[in-house]
């Protein structure tokens, strides 16, 4: 097949590369580009350099997926540092001018990154599937744009039946590779990656948390079965287990000190909002109100299972983390090591490093 990917240098973008190997005619599109001398970069990959919210990605991205069989969409600012465009452009306009090429160019199917966070609140402990209602948490700004993304597929699926549309659903998506961007996504100057999994590093977690977790290459095996079978329709994707505070912090390596969630929320406003540390509180309102997913559709209609379980996922973003592990690719770059005089200066600036999620 032909396949176009957009956000093809992120976390599951490289691990789909892999995935596919070397029997398509693959292009990435990516805002900025990975070392093509690297794996899974090079080879029968062919890229092209675009900002999908530009005002001129639309043309650019029609003329791109012309004669593709399918375009996966990945691209997607998930925590945005202040010096990023703009979530809106990336996310809602990007999203627009792609929808917009398909259709113009007539692609038969598209698969696009949804999230278990476009879902609205359920019951604590209980499962949905895939026909719960995609209302999002009012109080997360990502969960909010997935959510706007569900609606906007609806409409552009009513309006062009004749492109088949499949969405992935995963809960929160962890691989070794993927460790510098979470730690540029929750640790920033005060938290030194290497210090996680430390023993003695304080974990504070509300009561009544839980997790569901899911490894990349696990997500890109669906995407990969989602194109081989011309899936259409909404699919969950996450590990089998659910992890509470307790599993939580087993699996993390530190102390667990449980602490009233409302606690917790006001000291990380305050350090998102010093520039301390780039995790608004938006991220903690969804980890309390996401539902739980169930996966059966995924096994039934496609013949997905998760290879790796919860733990031992939490447990390579860890070592990851730890090591220093990164990708050949902005995204996926690794964690700096920046010494404390280092780490004081980035504390110098004022105000937050990352996009508000509220």
């Amino acid at each position: 097949m032909r396949i176009v990917i957009t956000g093809a240098t992120g976390n599951v973008g490289t691990a789909l590369l892999g995935a596919l190997g070397t029997g398509h005619d693959v292009v990435g599109v990516a805002r900025r580009l990975p070392d093509t001398t690297a794996e899974p970069y090079l080879g029968a990959v062919g890229w092209r350099a675009l900002d999908l919210g530009e005002r001129h990605a639309e043309q650019e991205l029609a003329e791109l997926v012309v004669g593709a069989d399918a375009v996966v969409h990945l691209a997607w600012a998930i925590s945005p540092t202040r010096d990023d465009p703009p979530m809106e452009q990336t996310n809602d306009l990007g999203t627009g001018h792609l929808l917009s090429a398909v259709a113009a160019a007539g692609v038969p199917h598209l698969v696009v990154a949804s999230s278990v966070a476009a879902y609205g609140p359920a019951p604590r402990w209980a499962k949905v599937t895939e026909d719960w209602p995609c209302d999002g948490i009012e109080s997360s700004a990502y969960s909010r744009g997935k959510a706007s993304l569900e609606h906007l597929l609806n409409r552009f699926e009513a309006s062009h039946p004749e492109v088949r549309v499949a969405r992935l659903r995963p809960c929160a998506i962890l691989h070794r590779r993927a460790a510098g961007e979470f730690a540029r996504w929750l640790l920033g100057p005060m938290v030194p990656a290497h210090v996680v999994g430390d023993r003695r590093l304080p974990l504070p977690l509300w009561p009544d948390l839980r997790a569901q977790v899911v490894h990349t290459s696990d997500v890109a095996e669906a995407v990969r079965l989602i194109l081989d079978a011309r899936f259409t329709g909404a699919v969950n994707l996450a590990a089998a287990e659910v992890l509470d505070a307790d599993a939580l912090a087993a699996a993390l390596g530190g102390r667990r000190v449980p602490m009233p969630r409302p606690v917790i929320r006001a000291a990380a406003h305050a350090a998102w909002r010093t520039g301390a540390l780039p995790l608004h509180p938006g991220w903690l309102d969804l980890a309390d109100r996401a539902p739980l997913v169930d996966i059966t559709t995924a096994g039934t209609a496609l013949g997905w299972q998760p290879r790796y379980d919860a733990v031992s996922t939490l447990g390579e973003l860890v070592a990851g983390l730890r090591s220093g592990a990164g990708g050949a690719s902005p995204p996926l770059a690794p964690p700096r090591r920046d010494g404390a005089v280092s780490r004081l200066r980035s504390l110098a600036r004022v105000g937050p490093s990352h996009q508000s999620q509220s």
